[in-house]
């Protein structure tokens, strides 16, 4: 990999329920203040800012990143936002990545917000424009039910039932319950308990399903040269991928998410990572909805295909299993504020490698992880391969 070795030095996250009082901007400002705390670092360290944050509609706000941009500490410093989804938030720490990758930067401070609760009446209210106006929207679909399509390819082609899918769910909320900032956790879930909530567009439950959410997250990214001053635990960015697929859901199979492995293998290149089930000893993938998590760990290769719902059930993806995955609660049990979301991701990646996240703390003090998300129309693949 060219350019200055970087790494993530600092992190902070808020908690993740609806908030009434606070602004996004005063989520944004806890969340960089709490990053910046954790390595001794001000603001004037800090040489540039990188924003992630969905659709403007969710903070019910026009041109979000100018807005939100003195509460993430950007004043008087050169400033990015990218959105790409539920994506945004892995590909916010890919941009702080390249900042400061380049040589451009010495310090950057990636922060990541979603006040959903702000969307007014509902956040699928936004999402309904989403669609082409020609060829789709006159079916008017919702989200809702294009993942219920997605989901039934899924089971569909491997055989699978509600149960199969089910665990994942059990499992994030009962790993939440161990989380400061989770919103649902619960720690005597129950596969029945995921099975007897209401139907939602089927075969997609509200069990499934991830909350609405209000919530920041925040990352310090540093030089070589600056991280090793700043602290005797960094946690190196090994590798940094991303693939766009097509925005036509009815021209893909919805049963396997090709992006996401075009993405991971671009990552896994850069970091040098040739057997992921071997080398990769933590994950945090993207699951917005229980089976997704089981989608993505497929096209992260972390499992051939069709064979990650057997791994759930095997007990391989539990915090103390083979291979932990969202050992953290993920966005099942923590929250989905949608870019924030994913830059927890990284986050948990972040504190698991440093082995300081506490009662969530995955035995064995694993070496490298990865968090990945996914976003837009099903078609956007955002991976970062960590390492210590």
């Amino acid at each position: 990999m060219n350019g200055n070795r970087v790494a993530v030095i600092g992190a902070g996250m808020t908690k993740f329920v609806r908030r009434a009082q606070e602004t996004a901007k005063e989520l944004a400002w806890e969340a960089a203040h709490l990053a910046l705390a954790s390595c001794e670092m001000t603001l004037d360290d800090v040489d540039a800012v990188v924003i992630g944050t969905a659709p403007d509609a969710f903070d019910g706000v026009h041109m979000k990143s100018e807005y939100l941009s003195d509460g993430c500490g950007a004043w008087g410093k050169p400033v990015m936002r990218g959105y790409v989804g539920g994506g945004t938030g892995v590909f916010a720490a890919i941009q702080g990545w390249y900042h400061v990758a380049s040589g451009l930067f010495d310090t950057v401070l990636v922060v990541c917000e979603e006040k959903m609760s702000s969307c007014q009446p509902h956040p699928q209210g936004a999402f309904l424009t989403i669609f082409d106006h020609t060829t789709e929207r006159p079916l008017k679909p919702n989200l809702l039910w294009i993942f219920a399509l997605e989901m039934n390819a899924y089971m569909n082609r491997y055989g699978l039932d509600k149960r199969d899918i089910a665990t994942v769910a059990v499992k994030n909320k009962r790993n939440a319950a161990d989380h400061p900032a989770a919103l649902l956790g619960d720690p005597d879930i129950t596969v029945d308990d995921i099975l007897n909530t209401e139907v939602m567009a089927w075969p997609v439950q509200r069990g499934d399903v991830s909350p609405i959410s209000d919530g920041a997250v925040a990352l310090v990214m540093s030089a070589n040269h600056v991280a090793r001053r700043a602290t005797p635990k960094p946690v190196w960015v090994e590798g940094v991928g991303w693939n766009l697929d097509t925005a036509y859901w009815t021209n893909r199979d919805l049963s396997y998410p090709v992006y996401v492995e075009e993405a991971a293998r671009m990552a896994y290149k850069m970091a040098g990572v040739t057997e992921p089930r071997k080398q990769i000893h933590i994950a945090e993938p993207y699951d917005p909805f229980d089976y997704k998590e089981l989608h993505h760990l497929e096209g992260l290769m972390l499992f051939d295909k069709g064979e990650a719902p057997r791994a759930a059930a095997d007990g391989v993806t539990q915090r103390d299993g083979d291979l932990p995955v969202c050992p953290s609660g993920g966005l099942l049990g923590v929250g989905n504020p949608i870019a924030a979301a994913g830059l927890m991701k990284v986050a948990e990646i972040f504190w698991q490698l440093r082995g300081e996240a506490g009662p969530r703390q995955v035995p064995g003090n694993p070496k490298r992880g990865l968090a990945q998300a996914w976003g837009d129309l099903m078609q956007v693949g955002t991976v970062i391969v960590m390492g210590v």
